[in-house]
């Protein structure tokens, strides 16, 4: 019998989010607040582009460390009930957690423990398997998973990351940036330096676009080969806006998706959008997926109407 063969690979990036709702994201006077109920969710930036792919139909795999703890437990039973072909190693660390502040208008700050110790590492007789039955790998930036890719480059695979929030200067953010086919981050901290940033990811690296998303302000492209980053306008949201939890997850992976089909990077871009404007109509962390008949749809509308 041979092997099941998986279209995509996600490595690292599974663990709890508990997120508190509050009026703004600031500390009010006194020592406490009220605030609306306070609920846990099996979530991190992995948890969300391994389940935005099987929701959009793609052979997933996903792959980390867990703790033997509640929380580890959660996202065991969760990853059943979803289908997802789900795959760890006991970390001793435990289960990581975040914190996820969100206000009135689906903003959100996040305080994430980062318990693995730097040096923690996924063993290679474990993810080598994996990595040999798949047609790409997406390597979330928790560090215990940065050796991998010397193996995915001899291998031939194709692999993406996101960067989040990085700065441009962070050495351990800048490994992920320069080693990865497909590279996404968050225009949080680089505004400034936007088009800095993005050309020294390819000129350094071996990227082939690289997009920085801009939440309310759309996105930023710059493709290898072209001189000039090209800004994209967010589509207008469908449904009310409540939580931008897990919408750069899903912009990344409907985009990607869209990569795949073969499709141009305009449509490439506005699969992105609408996948995360759709994101941020749920309440909670990776609460809600779009699957590919509604993308398809959502973005058909989304062309007629610009």
């Amino acid at each position: 019998m041979s092997l099941p063969h998986y279209d995509v690979l996600v490595v690292g990036g599974a663990g709890v989010d508990t997120v508190v709702r509050v009026d703004a994201l600031r500390i009010p006077p006194g020592d406490s607040l009220h605030v609306p109920p306070v609920y846990d969710y099996v979530a991190h930036t992995g948890n969300g582009v391994a389940l935005g792919w099987h929701a959009l139909g793609l052979t997933t795999k996903f792959i980390d460390f867990l703790g033997d703890d509640p929380q580890g437990h959660a996202v065991l039973a969760a990853y059943a009930r979803h289908g997802l072909d789900f795959s760890h190693v006991v970390s001793p660390h435990g289960t990581p957690r975040g914190v996820n502040l969100v206000d009135a208008q689906g903003r959100r700050f996040s305080f994430y423990d980062s318990r693995h110790p730097v040096d923690l590492r996924l063993p290679r007789d474990f993810y080598l398997p994996h990595l040999e039955r798949t047609r790409h790998v997406h390597l979330s930036i928790i560090g215990h998973n940065r050796d991998l890719y010397e193996d995915i480059h001899r291998l031939g695979l194709t692999s993406s990351t996101d960067l989040h929030d990085w700065d441009g200067v962070n050495p351990h953010h800048r490994t992920y940036a320069l080693s990865s086919d497909y590279v996404f981050l968050s225009a949080a901290a680089v505004h400034d330096r936007l088009d800095e940033v993005l050309h020294g990811i390819l000129d350094e690296g071996r990227a082939r676009f690289v997009v920085a998303t801009d939440g309310a302000d759309g996105c930023h492209l710059l493709v290898r080969g072209e001189a000039k980053v090209r800004h994209f306008p967010a589509v207008r949201p469908e449904r009310p806006v409540v939580d931008s939890n897990g919408a750069g997850d899903a912009f990344v992976t409907a985009f990607l998706h869209a990569h795949f089909e073969g499709r141009t990077m305009d449509e490439c871009v506005l699969a992105g959008s609408v996948s995360g404007a759709f994101a941020c109509a749920s309440a909670g962390t990776h609460t809600e997926f779009i699957d590919l008949p509604g993308l398809r749809a959502a973005c058909a509308r989304a062309s007629t109407a610009e």
